[in-house]
């Protein structure tokens, strides 16, 4: 690319594909758009190819700006990460660490424990996404993803960070006007809320008492795909979910939401620190993670 700065011209073109828009870009880089544009230009001019096809609204890659998209993103990612292992052996915390975590637990407990972290560490770029679903074609963009229940087959490391029950609870108005519920199967009859995430089975119910094992499938009254939505109702009276203890161990301490067939073990939720393989894991990972898991240590907040 001639005397251009290779690496800036680069980041500079990944960033404007990652952000979707030239003016989304220029926001992120603290770039005027018409600087951008010009220094897009000029990176074109150097390779001698089109990149990017501008005759839509939408910015569209042509067949060089996909190679070079494709291919450039993990050169800058394995070269920042090569000059953050390189600072970490003087024992610096620095380079970017990216983060996922489910909505609520995220909000409620990970989100505090980062910027407690980054006041500690505040040379490291931290980023938090959270959501209620994450996408495996996403992994690629997160250093460490937040995971709460069944893992499906996974090729990444498993940290635990806190044990996490499933428990089956109802506000006390429900129970009162409506049947007895003494055993799973009574629940063919009750009104059934569902939490729909992650796409789980997430009608069939399973409990166990010892090596009794039953799976009922429920026939949901309401189904939502946000967890607070399917609590609230819970605690309107509207019918009986099945949701994390860390969720409503408040909620049953204080009696607005009773937990039902408290003898019959549901389903373990317990929170993990999911992490790809990768020969050897940065300092500032490795700090973070144990950083995380002491914050749930000797008991998690929920059953304190």
């Amino acid at each position: 690319m001639k005397d251009y700065n290779d690496l800036q011209s680069l980041r500079f073109f990944v960033s404007i594909v990652e952000s979707g828009s030239l003016s989304a870009a220029a926001r992120q880089l603290d770039l005027t758009t018409s600087a951008l544009s010009q220094r897009l230009r000029q990176l074109e001019t150097n390779l001698g190819v089109r990149l990017l096809d501008r005759s839509t609204r939408r910015i569209q890659l042509t067949e060089e700006g996909e190679v070079l998209f494709q291919r450039g993103s993990v050169l800058l990612k394995d070269f920042e990460e090569l000059i953050s292992d390189l600072r970490e052996r003087s024992g610096q915390l620095v380079g970017a660490l990216r983060i996922f975590g489910p909505l609520g637990f995220g909000r409620r407990y990970l989100a505090p424990i980062v910027a407690e972290f980054h006041s500690m560490h505040p040379d490291l770029d931290i980023s938090l996404t959270l959501a209620d679903r994450f996408s495996a074609h996403a992994s690629d963009r997160f250093d460490l993803v937040i995971h709460i229940g069944e893992l499906q087959e996974s090729n990444w490391i498993v940290y635990p960070i806190a044990p996490n029950s499933r428990v089956l609870c109802a506000a006390p108005q429900y129970f009162q006007e409506n049947p007895p519920l003494e055993r799973p199967e009574d629940l063919t009859h009750h009104q059934c809320l569902v939490l729909r995430e992650n796409d789980e089975d997430v009608t069939l119910w399973q409990f166990s008492q010892g090596d009794d094992v039953r799976r009922i499938r429920v026939t949901p009254s309401l189904s939502a795909n946000d967890g607070e939505v399917v609590k609230q109702w819970a605690l309107a009276g509207k019918g009986l979910i099945v949701r994390s203890e860390w969720d409503v161990a408040l909620n049953l301490r204080s009696g607005s939401l009773v937990q039902a067939l408290p003898d019959w073990k549901l389903q373990e939720a317990d929170v993990v620190a999911l992490a790809p393989h990768r020969v050897g894991m940065p300092l500032r990972l490795k700090t973070f993670v144990t950083f995380l898991q002491n914050k749930f240590k000797p008991t998690p907040p929920w059953r304190k």
